[in-house]
């Protein structure tokens, strides 16, 4: 199976005029249908390239290898080889949560192969560090593991609510849900812990083309302070607050976040 086989690559719209071609990189327990909305109006002007972290969604199951997805940086791999191989002519990463430290290391490796950053709802660590507010003690994350370890099932339909945000919309949440229950057990379980626990604050700074970082409003697992510890970390980036709420607003609010794009890649370009 060829790269884009394995990763269940996907392609739609085409680049004219001053469109640029945009890939994907979906959050933890997802696959490139939550970009559904956003990448299908962004194809009427740029081309879209989607695909499925290993682990995730259609991606060939015998791509998730524990021990080179042990850190962030065999995703960031996977990333790279997806572009080479769609041969992608500098194109504009989009990327949501824990794809957005996959998209850091990759741009930090590869300054070369990406135009720009869009990251979504960003964080470098979830721990709280001394004056880092990363949202979380140490003690929480490990209950969130064990809980995940013990009951995936059960984990899936706890946080996914806690994640999503909007309770008056429970449907968003239980297509999440629904997402993170369709992921291996045992995947699930190692990618958590390589995604809660991983911490590439000093990565930030090795980023040198330009960002934009969406921020929602009141992301239990993005705080303000997080957004804005990435602003001061990463060169050339703007921070932009979505009105937007919870943690997954390509779900929740497509159209604000297509509106943020459209505008970044128009100044950008």
């Amino acid at each position: 199976m060829s790269v884009l086989q394995r990763h269940n690559v996907t392609r739609a719209g085409t680049a004219t005029g001053t469109g640029k071609t945009l890939i994907f990189t979906h959050g933890y327990g997802c696959d490139q249908n939550v970009w559904q909305p956003v990448a299908h109006a962004l194809a009427q002007t740029h081309e879209v390239v989607l695909y499925d972290c290993a682990g995730c969604g259609m991606a060939d199951p015998s791509l998730y290898d524990p021990v080179r997805h042990a850190t962030l940086e065999g995703h960031a791999d996977d990333l790279i080889a997806v572009c080479e191989a769609a041969r992608l002519d500098r194109p504009v990463l989009v990327a949501h949560s824990v794809g957005t430290m996959i998209g850091v290391l990759a741009a930090r490796r590869r300054p070369d192969l990406f135009d720009s950053l869009i990251l979504i709802a960003p964080s470098p660590s979830y721990i709280n560090d001394g004056a880092y507010v990363g949202g979380f003690e140490r003690e929480d994350i490990d209950d969130l593991l064990d809980t995940l370890e013990s009951n995936h099932f059960g984990w899936a339909r706890m946080m996914a609510p806690v994640v999503m945000g909007n309770p008056d919309r429970p449907e968003l949440a239980g297509a999440l849900g629904d997402s993170f229950c369709r992921m291996d057990s045992r995947i699930a379980r190692h990618f958590a812990r390589v995604t809660f626990l991983a911490d590439h604050r000093h990565d930030l700074q090795g980023v040198t083309v330009p960002s934009l970082l969406l921020q929602c409003s009141d992301d239990a697992l993005a705080a303000p302070e997080v957004g804005d510890y990435v602003a001061r970390h990463m060169t050339g980036s703007s921070l932009m607050r979505l009105a937007a709420t919870g943690h997954c607003p390509h779900m929740s609010a497509p159209d604000e976040v297509v509106q943020a794009l459209t505008a970044f890649l128009g100044r950008h370009h």
